[in-house]
């Protein structure tokens, strides 16, 4: 597969993402102002593991069906993540020609559905029934010598791809996993894009102490803390998420009403060496659990 098709793909991705979050066009104006680049280290995504009936026959809305999707734009999974207490499995891909097309890793993570209450999950399967999944092969094949179009149509799946749920459903979800309730509302819509600080290149912003200093200076509400630590190879850390009107319909009637709801949040990125074996140093390229449970928990609404 031609990587320009992947890198064609998450350019419109971080268009419709820099559009509904505005922090992430304040990064990109500090750092182009200051002279340097605006790179991404990663983009992340949600699902739900769960097989339900489609169209298609029996389908998993979870990592196997954006993973199929990964490997066919040429990615390959490089780790995987499991965070129990959150009922969450996590897997990274990264695509062998990353430098050479500068191509975002990506974090694809889903959640454990079956792991849940039995109501909480019976809430969930009542909104996902019915869903009618993209058919990835049939586009590619439909689409192979038309690039243009065979993006257009690919960019299409990252989108919410079953009807509004019901406002008590996301509530009552909320309440159990709010994980959950954001995949209930924004389906496989791109939860965050990662600027990478290494590769920022100007002075005034060296490093990600900075560059949260210089957002938070600007006005963005940035999460309080950076996680990691340069001895594990990353640090990371985030903007508050954004708060969107979502459209949602009443129990009773039906009518779709609009309600706020948080959508995605920016992270910033900075990676260091480590030593692989004695005398041998490389950049950490992987994702360190305990970062992304924190990170999880920025799409958290905060109910009054």
């Amino acid at each position: 597969m031609n990587p320009e098709i992947a890198r064609h793909l998450w350019e419109l991705l971080w268009h419709d993402y820099s559009t509904r979050v505005s922090y992430a066009r304040t990064y990109q104006q500090m750092i182009t102002n200051a002279g340097g680049t605006v790179a991404n280290d990663h983009i992340a995504f949600r699902s739900l593991r769960m097989v339900v009936d489609s169209p298609q026959g029996q389908v998993n809305l979870g990592i196997d069906y954006l993973g199929q999707l990964a490997e066919a734009l040429g990615y390959e999974a490089a780790g995987e993540y499991s965070f129990p207490e959150s009922h969450l499995y996590a897997r990274h891909y990264r695509h062998p020609q990353q430098e050479e097309f500068d191509l975002p890793k990506l974090f694809i993570s889903e959640l454990i559905v079956d792991e849940l209450p039995e109501k909480t999950v019976q809430l969930i399967h009542q909104t996902v029934s019915g869903v009618n999944l993209f058919n990835f092969s049939a586009i590619f094949e439909t689409f192979e010598a038309d690039t243009k179009r065979l993006v257009k149509e690919l960019h299409r799946i990252f989108t919410c791809p079953w009807q509004p749920p019901h406002r008590s459903v996301v509530e009552e979800v909320n309440k159990v996993t709010q994980y959950g309730a954001w995949v209930l509302l924004h389906g496989y819509a791109v939860n965050h894009f990662t600027g990478y600080v290494n590769r920022q290149n100007t002075p005034d912003y060296p490093d990600i102490e900075t560059t949260a200093r210089g957002l938070a200076n600007l006005g963005v509400p940035m999460k309080a803390e950076i996680e990691g630590d340069v001895a594990c190879g990353l640090r990371q850390t985030a903007t508050q998420a954004v708060t969107e009107i979502v459209t949602v319909s009443e129990d009773i009637t039906d009518a779709e009403i609009q309600i706020p709801w948080t959508y995605a949040y920016y992270e910033i990125a900075q990676r260091y060496m480590v030593e692989v074996e004695p005398g041998q140093q490389v950049l950490f390229d992987g994702f360190l659990g305990r970062n992304a449970q924190q990170l999880f928990e920025m799409t958290r609404l905060k109910m009054s």
